[in-house]
Parts: structure tokens; sequence; C-alpha cells
């Protein structure tokens, strides 16, 4: 009932917003950042001999959930949650989210929606629609890990009978109307594994995906994440001019009326000749989690983190 509850309050909330939102004219919000750092690696209690991968990180920067293969978990791949007393403690032990979120199947690369009272990842569990589908959980208090309730599946408005996984939900403050990035292997993408975008309707509802084409190649584009205001986004992709297998890339727009810039490669620090996937922005923007299989980890893919400081007087 609280979920329900919940989920009313914020289908109200933009129902309402809609047509303020609409009529709105853009600011130019860009932000000046440094480069990004050296890529450090969150280290052995994190990450372990097997596969740490699909990082996303609370708004308080006190929760750091991931994906992993470990042993103690329910099926191939669980979703666990690493806390830390404060932004400089160290990380503790990973701690499974439990049998409320996590199967005998696979559940991986959570999202953690802004106000923190929603969880999007990935599953195919039964009850979906293709192989990987999209699927969502609600918590009534934003500081409880343990407190998911009963995920449900998004529906045909997202998922479909391909690959539909690795969502990033952008509140999208600047009109109020939600919107759900994620890749998908659907018919009628360019290639691959494709970045399309789902709008929330006023009902609640999720749908139809759209296509974002500036995004997306005949390659595997996917994991969206998105800077908090929507004007940066960051993904990976084996596109040409990757470095290695896989490479992280961004994006930036004026505005969130306009079109996305052409891509550009982190290069530099952030990629290498191995696998870089997966990232995830803190909610200062200053630090990027991913995951990689560079030398020097722990296991077959372990999280590291990259930083940045925003520009003086910007």
């Amino acid at each position: 009932m609280e979920r329900d509850a919940s989920r009313l309050t914020l289908v109200s909330a933009v129902a309402a917003l809609v047509m303020l939102g609409l009529s709105m004219v853009y600011p130019a919000a860009a932000q000046k950042f440094s480069d990004w750092s050296v890529p450090v690696n969150l280290g052995s209690i994190v990450n372990s001999p097997f596969a740490e991968f699909g990082p996303a990180i609370s708004k308080n920067g006190l929760s750091l959930y991931i994906s992993s293969t470990r042993p103690g978990g329910f099926g191939a791949a669980d979703i666990w949650v690493s806390q830390r007393a404060s932004l400089d403690a160290p990380w503790g032990t990973p701690v499974n989210l439990g049998p409320a979120i996590n199967t005998g199947n696979q559940e991986s690369l959570p999202n953690i929606s802004r106000d923190g009272h929603w969880m999007f990842f990935s599953s195919d569990r039964p009850g979906g629609l293709g192989g990987s589908d999209i699927w969502v959980s609600w918590r009534a208090h934003t500081h409880d890990d343990f407190g998911w309730q009963t995920p449900v599946n998004l529906g045909p408005g997202v998922n479909s009978a391909a690959f539909d996984a690795a969502p990033h939900y952008f509140e999208n403050e600047d009109v109020g109307v939600p919107i759900l990035f994620f890749p998908s292997g659907r018919p009628g993408g360019l290639g691959g594994n494709d970045i399309y975008s789902s709008a929330l309707a006023a009902d609640g509802s999720v749908g139809p995906a759209v296509l974002v084409a500036e995004l997306s190649s005949p390659q595997n584009d996917a994991r969206p994440n998105l800077r908090h205001d929507g004007r940066e986004i960051f993904f990976y992709s084996d596109r040409p001019g990757s470095i290695g297998g896989t490479d992280l890339w961004t994006s930036t727009r004026a505005t969130t009326a306009d079109a996305w810039s052409t891509p550009v490669n982190l290069a530099g620090t952030v990629n290498t000749v191995d696998l870089e996937l997966h990232p995830a922005l803190s909610s200062d923007n200053e630090t990027l989690f991913f995951a990689s299989n560079r030398p020097g980890g722990f296991g077959n893919l372990d999280i590291y983190m990259t930083t940045r400081t925003k520009a003086r007087g910007k």
C-alpha cells in the first residue's frame, strides 16, 4: 500500500508539472570540469576474485550498489550494497540485498532514483518479456538499503522480446516528465545494442521506447548514465575510435531540449586496451564509478573510480 501511495504521489506531481514544464525556456547550464584523474581500484573489500560490475551510487554517496557473481548470492549475479559512514570513510563489506530483490536468475545493473525511493535494474527472472528485462522496486525509507519491495516489470512500453537492460532514471526536473534511458537490442536500431528513452506518462506507465540516434551506432552502445541536470551523459561502446574492447564515452547538450553532441571517448587517463564498462556518476558530478578488467585488479571485473573537480568560479 505504501508503494501504491508513493506511486500516486509521483504521478500526481508529474501531471501537475507537465503543462508548466512543456512551456519552459531551458537555460544553458554548461559546467566546466578538470580532466578525469587516473582511476583507482576500490580495493579488496568491495572487489573479489569474482566479477563486480554495474555500480550505482546513492545521492548522499554513502551506499554503493554493485552487481557481483561472488559466493553467497542467490543466482548467476546478484545486487549487493556496500556502505560507509561518511564520504571520507572506507567502504564496508558488500551485503546481498536478499530474496526480495535477488532470485535464482540474474539481477544486475541497478540504478537508484535521485529521490532514493526507486531502484531500476536488469533481470532475466520469470515474468519478463525477453531474455533480459527492466524491473523496478520501491522503498518507503530512502536510507534503508534493505527495505526494497517486490520488483515490478516495467512492461511492453520499455521491455521487448530482445535484450533490454542497464536502465537510468532521469528525473528531468526542467520539464517534470521523468525519462528512462536504457540500451536495447530490439529491431529498428542501428545495430547491436542501441540507446533508447521512454517517458513516464501521467498515469504512471512508461513508454513507448524511442531510439536516441545521436548516441547509437552500428556497434554496441550501452549503460547510459546522466548527470542529474540532463546535460551530460556517459555510456560504454565498442564503436570505432575505442581503445579497447569497450570504452567509456561521453556526450553533452546545451539544454535538455537539444540533441546530444557527437560522443567523445574518455581517452587519456580513463580508457585502456582492456574493458571499461558501466559508468555511474556521483550526485556531485565529480566521481565516476565503472567496471574494468584491466591488470592490477582482484578478479574478472573490478569496480574503479575516477574523479574530477569543478572549475573554480563556475
